[in-house]
């Protein structure tokens, strides 16, 4: 696999509930089609998250497994490009939430937002568990175990990235210090040359003194921008700007991804769970009876009737599908009464069938080859455990884990 020239690491997964949805692509799969020509991304399916809320019935992950990498590879997600692969495949992740659950107090977990809403949404499940409880920190080991300095994520998860920062930052507080650790940081300093070393001593100091985060920021860029310096030296130079050790865990930045409405067939959020979706892979003539029967603004009981299009689902998805030419034509003629809904759908169903029709046919090769998705899965999360391996020798060598 080749590596793009990057802007940093990326880190995201997706649970696999199944065939993805037109909520899922312009939610976040589009995004990450995008994002890996920019950065260095790893993609996972997090199927042992799946077992926080699943773990009665898990006959069906393989098969959802399946479908959700074919629905990655139709969308535009490129295994030469990005490393793609299944969360359980590389079992650092899982050793790396062990020992961090050593160290994360009881109360970080309890007061994560979605922890108490999921408990509330989903009552009919028993998820009095250690693993519901404990999933949030499962998901600060999948980023901690790539040192990714990015995740795309919307406004709803920032709390469970920020989760990963305290993380972080509690682990390195606690491992951080090495033996010499100033006499090691002296040298690397002076390894830095000239003018550089002159000039990372007064920005850290400061920083230091004033707390100056533009003199903190310019000291991180002037040491990234030192190619000769050592990842140790590099890593004890960015933690001794800050007063502490070695950073041995990076703490990730959420990266805020705009997500548009799409709406589902009933008018509430494209979910499974509410049975109101279209698939990304659906059947086309199945895609326009399920739009044409699309609840619309309750207003236009008659053709005749003027709607507001504010009022209506179909709008949304007018903004993501239709041109500002279209959108005005669609809006003037539902206020006017001058078209009905019907006629208003239909440069939408056109669009959405052209998209769905092209993903069917890209999928093809993978839904006929299933080789090739095996080969897909297994270069990818042998990348990735090369990579979690990696990290988490530091982090057994921190700990004191290591015998030789």
């Amino acid at each position: 696999m080749s590596t793009p020239n990057p802007g940093g690491r990326v880190l995201s997964g997706m649970r696999p509930t199944g065939r993805l949805h037109l909520g899922n692509y312009h939610g976040a799969l589009r995004n990450w089609v995008r994002l890996q020509y920019e950065f260095e991304c790893y993609f996972f399916i997090a199927d042992w998250h799946m077992l926080t809320t699943g773990y009665e019935d898990t006959a069906a992950l393989p098969q959802h497994v399946h479908e959700v990498l074919i629905d990655w590879l139709a969308a535009g997600l490129n295994p030469g490009v990005a490393t793609l692969f299944v969360q359980s495949h590389v079992p650092e992740h899982a050793e790396l939430h062990l020992l961090l659950s050593m160290i994360t107090p009881l109360s970080w977990l309890e007061r994560v937002p979605s922890y108490k809403d999921q408990q509330e949404q989903l009552k009919n499940q028993d998820l009095t568990t250690y693993g519901f409880l404990g999933y949030p920190l499962l998901q600060s080991a999948d980023i901690l175990v790539y040192r990714a300095q990015h995740v795309p994520v919307g406004e709803d998860q920032v709390a469970h990235v920020e989760l990963t920062r305290e993380t972080a930052r509690r682990f390195n507080h606690l491992y951080g210090r090495e033996p010499d650790f100033e006499e090691k940081v002296e040298r690397a300093v002076k390894a830095l040359g000239g003018r550089n070393t002159t000039l990372y001593r007064q920005l850290r100091r400061k920083y230091q003194e004033s707390g100056d985060h533009e003199a903190l920021e310019r000291a991180r860029a002037l040491v990234q921008g030192v190619s000769r310096l050592t990842v140790a030296d590099r890593d004890r130079l960015l933690g001794y700007l800050e007063g502490t050790g070695v950073t041995i865990l990076p703490e990730p930045q959420a990266l805020l991804t705009d997500t548009p409405k799409v709406p589902g067939l009933d008018g509430r959020k494209m979910s499974k769970s509410y049975g109101n979706t279209i698939e990304l892979r659906e059947d086309p003539q199945a895609v326009t009876r399920k739009l044409r029967a699309m609840k619309t603004d309750p207003s236009r009981a008659r053709r005749t009737d003027p709607g507001e299009p504010t009022r209506c689902p179909v709008w949304d998805l007018h903004k993501i599908y239709s041109s500002e030419e279209v959108r005005r034509w669609a809006a003037d003629g539902c206020r006017s009464a001058g078209i009905g809904c019907l006629e208003c759908k239909q440069p939408v169903i056109d669009k959405i069938v052209a998209e769905v029709t092209a993903l069917r046919g890209r999928a093809q090769e993978y839904t006929e080859n299933p080789e090739l998705l095996r080969d897909i899965v297994a270069e990818g999360s042998e990348k990735a455990r090369d990579t979690a391996r990696e990290t988490l020798e530091e982090v057994r060598r921190a700990m004191h884990l290591r015998t030789d």
